[in-house]
């Protein structure tokens, strides 16, 4: 019996594929490859043609992914990733050092251990060391260079030079406990369980219930992450979050109020010493793919 045998995807037309979608065009791509722009072309049409779907569609100026694409660049980080470390093990050059990175909390917790854990079966001789921290102290930490890079929220004090790699959308969450719908019907004030200011989270939440002149209240302010969501699971009161950490025994109120809409998530890295960082470079895809397989598994 004859087996059919999957095609075998190029790896220089994934390479070239991921440079175009991170850097905007397939143009830069050419130039940081040194290739012509319709090399670049091409190699986009045979991926696409081993892909047997079309990848990215232009919207004006820009470049966005169709869901096919979206599927395809996750797996494109991946591939180059191991790659890359395939000839570095070839020649001796295992990573040593060490990388210093922080995340947002939302993050930490789910995603940290994961990260952490691969990246150091691939480079036991580096050392790491992590902080999971709110967006505030994380950028201050960056602007004082200690950390080399931080995965966040996008909010207006985030520095300029992060890569914007996703939207994540925003919830409304509380436990069944919170009778959410009396509240409303009775035109009592929400309680709202937040951090304290500055937090780009509560300041969505709080403008988005004062443009539909909904009445609220913050019952409880907490310091940190654990102590919203033990708030929020003791029924205090609802909180504005994402999916990443929430706890299974919370509801969702997006029926019942207005979107907050959605949020970024950046990884900002510190330059130019990051620039060409072989650890940082396989930290930021190991990063990024962890958040995108996480948002795969919420849809």
């Amino acid at each position: 019996m004859n087996v059919k045998v999957p095609a075998t995807l190029d790896l220089d037309a994934l390479r070239s594929f991921v440079l175009g979608i991170d850097s905007g065009s397939f143009a830069s791509a050419a130039h940081q490859l040194a290739r012509s722009t319709s090399a670049v072309s091409a190699q986009l049409k045979k991926l696409e043609l081993q892909c047997h779907a079309e990848l990215v569609v232009k919207e004006g100026r820009h470049l966005r992914l169709t869901p096919q694409g979206e599927i395809v660049m996750s797996y494109a980080r991946r591939l180059l990733a191991l790659n890359d470390e395939v000839h570095r093990a070839l020649h001796g050059e295992l990573l040593k050092g060490e990388v210093r990175i922080g995340m947002q909390e939302d993050f930490g917790e789910s995603l940290m251990p994961g990260i952490l854990g691969k990246f150091s079966r691939l480079h036991p001789q580096l050392r790491m060391s992590a902080r999971i921290d709110r967006n505030q102290p994380l950028i201050n930490a960056l602007a004082a260079d200690s950390l080399d890079m931080a995965l966040m929220w996008q909010s207006a004090d985030t520095p300029n030079r992060g890569d914007v790699f996703m939207h994540c959308s925003l919830e409304w969450i509380y436990h069944p406990d919170l009778n959410l719908s009396m509240l409303l019907d009775e035109q009592k004030p929400l309680p709202l369980v937040m951090f304290d200011s500055p937090c780009v989270m509560r300041s969505r939440a709080i403008d988005c219930l004062d443009k539909a002149g909904i009445p609220w209240q913050i019952n409880f302010v907490s310091h940190s992450l654990s102590g919203i969501w033990a708030a929020v699971q003791a029924g205090l009161g609802l909180t504005l979050r994402t999916y990443f950490g929430r706890p299974d025994n919370l509801l969702t109120a997006d029926d019942l109020l207005p979107s907050p809409g959605k949020l970024g998530i950046t990884l900002v890295q510190n330059a130019p010493e990051s620039e060409g960082c072989p650890a940082q470079e396989i930290l930021a895809t190991l990063m990024k793919d962890a958040v995108l397989g996480r948002h795969e598994y919420a849809k």
